[in-house]
């Protein structure tokens, strides 16, 4: 009995032991660098940040950002929600899908996609010239802090869309029949019955749209610059083209701080939606009247061009040259061009990519497993290790690379120059991932099947072979294809950590963005196009396979 517990204690240790060494431990020596850069007490870092009103005003513009994201978000999402949740149509399941996939695509991915719609030389442009016989550029969105609000509506919506439309779809309408009775109107059904019954889903999407946001790198370092930089972004220049660590440690604690400030609210906001959940009910009918069927027709033109305009526009951008299809740019990612900025040939980076994501697979599916029991079995360490192990979604990327070239650079744990570092860092950023799709079929096991193998005299490893793991088998599927997935797309501890000749792919398409000349922009177009198509292959496995259930994340 002794032993078999001592056995427990170190395999639940192994994830501990992961996250101790490969989030808490980086993170420990940011908060050092930051308040102790020459060995002692040094608060500098910290005055810059405070006496400069650039750095005031980059932590105001982070947040200004993200509320306006947040905001415009939740306004388009929670129409479309109450469709998808309300009424039945053809396509339905489809449409819900597909408004999914940019939360799966890669970030580099999405900006190059809006760049390719409505950047100067964009596809709506083209368009209205040649409709119009327009000599100027009618959209100028390039570089504008509009377009990075649409960019954040467009990769977060599905976000909000889903957790809105799982809970609304479950509380029911019995409450607006009796308020009908009474004599309420549409208006009075909305403000007094609908948006507050949806206040709690409203408000967990809306922290983790604010936390994405709040984080987001590729789409402000690529869309917006430095004239747009937000913390992350400038955690990222004054550790990389500046070399200001004392600084850029500062920025990440802020950054730190107030992710966490808002996982809390977050998790707090789950809480309640699971409990509100729990005695709920689903109803959903045809649409009757015209204004319910234009209400649908509304929705479905709102996510079908929100979605597949801007990817439509990148894969026509990638194949089109003077009006004519062209494949010379995919036939010229097996060269590496000369004055390129890169060590290799764009299509190595693929090979990098596939190899990167297959080992952080393997490792955040046997962490993540591990994990899920730990966080399923009884008792205040399985209380504390579901937040736990749920701080690296809330923890940026760039924050995360950062910590690692300050804390992986000695002995034992020399890893900087390592390629070890970069599946490490995207198993770290996968594994919550892994977690929340593993613990739903984890918790529908019934404690029955277990306590009748037990009695047969089942021991534990045979009770894990021939019970646990035929019914965890969808939610392993789901959970490796998304950190799979995840592992594909990572871009901003990439961005810090990868080497010359271990650049993975959303490296390579934002290095080929910054190389001068048309034929380098064609390769990143055609790169992104190859990260695309990966990405939406692993979405549709999740989405067959996915066990269905509200606020995974």
């Amino acid at each position: 009995m002794r032993r078999a517990r001592e056995l427990s204690i170190c395999i639940y240790g192994i994830p501990l032991a992961f996250l101790g060494v490969f989030f808490v431990y980086p993170l420990l020596s940011i908060l050092d660098v930051s308040l102790r850069p020459a060995g002692a007490l040094d608060l500098s870092g910290f005055a810059s940040l405070l006496s400069t009103d650039y750095y005031l005003g980059t932590l105001i513009f982070t947040v200004y950002q993200a509320v306006i994201s947040t905001v415009f978000t939740l306004l388009l999402a929670t129409p479309c929600a109450f469709v998808f949740a309300r009424y039945r149509f053809r396509g339905r399941s489809l449409l819900l899908s597909l408004a999914t996939l940019p939360f799966v695509l890669p970030t580099v991915v999405v900006a190059l996609a809006f760049a390719s719609l409505l950047g100067k030389n964009g596809l709506l442009n083209d368009v209205m010239s040649s409709l119009f016989s327009l000599d100027y550029t009618l959209i100028q969105l390039e570089r504008t802090l509009a377009m990075i609000i649409i960019v954040h509506v467009f990769y977060n919506f599905a976000v909000a869309l889903r957790i809105m439309t799982s809970y609304w779809s479950s509380v029911g309408i019995a409450v607006e029949e009796a308020a009908r009775c009474l004599g309420a109107d549409e208006r009075a059904l909305w403000r007094e019955i609908r948006l507050p019954l949806i206040r709690p889903a409203m408000l967990s999407a809306g922290a983790l749209v604010f936390i994405f946001s709040f984080t987001s790198f590729g789409v402000i370092l690529i869309l917006g610059g430095i004239r747009f930089a937000t913390l992350e972004v400038q955690i990222y220049y004054q550790a990389v083209n500046m070399f200001n660590l004392p600084l850029a440690a500062a920025l990440s604690l802020v950054q730190i701080l107030s992710m966490m400030a808002m996982m809390m609210l977050y998790t707090s906001t789950q809480k309640r939606l699971h409990l509100a959940i729990a005695s709920s009910r689903t109803i959903a009918r045809r649409a009757r009247t015209g204004l319910e069927r234009l209400a649908v027709g509304c929705c479905v033109a709102l996510v079908s061009g929100l979605t597949l305009a801007p990817l439509l526009a990148l894969v026509s951008r990638s194949v089109l040259a003077s009006g004519r299809l062209d494949f010379s740019n995919y036939a010229s990612l097996t060269e590496k061009s000369r004055g390129s900025l890169l060590f290799i040939a764009p299509l190595d980076s693929v090979f990098n990519s596939l190899r990167f994501a297959l080992m952080a697979m393997i490792a955040a599916l046997i962490l993540g497993m591990i994990a899920s029991y730990l966080i399923q079995r009884p008792g205040r360490l399985a209380r504390l290790a579901d937040p736990l192990f749920m701080l690296p979604l809330a923890t940026s990327a760039v924050t995360l690379g950062f910590g690692f070239i300050i804390a992986l650079d000695e002995p034992p744990l020399n890893l900087r120059a390592s390629w070890l570092i970069i599946p490490i860092s995207h198993t770290l950023v996968a594994l919550p991932f892994v977690i929340r799709s593993v613990l739903p079929s984890l918790r529908a096991i019934p404690p029955s099947l277990r306590e009748a193998a037990r009695v047969l005299g089942a021991k534990p490893l045979d009770t894990l072979l021939t019970i646990d793991l035929p019914l965890l088998g969808r939610g392993l599927v789901v959970g490796a294809t998304f950190a799979f997935t995840v592992s594909m797309g990572e871009f901003g501890a990439s961005l810090f950590v990868a080497q010359r000749e271990w650049v993975t792919i959303p490296v390579v398409i934002y290095r080929l963005i910054g190389d001068p000349g048309m034929a380098s922009y064609r390769q990143s177009l055609a790169m992104s196009v190859v990260l695309m198509l990966v990405c939406a292959g692993g979405f549709i496995v999740i989405e067959r396979l996915r066990i269905a259930g509200v606020g995974e994340f």
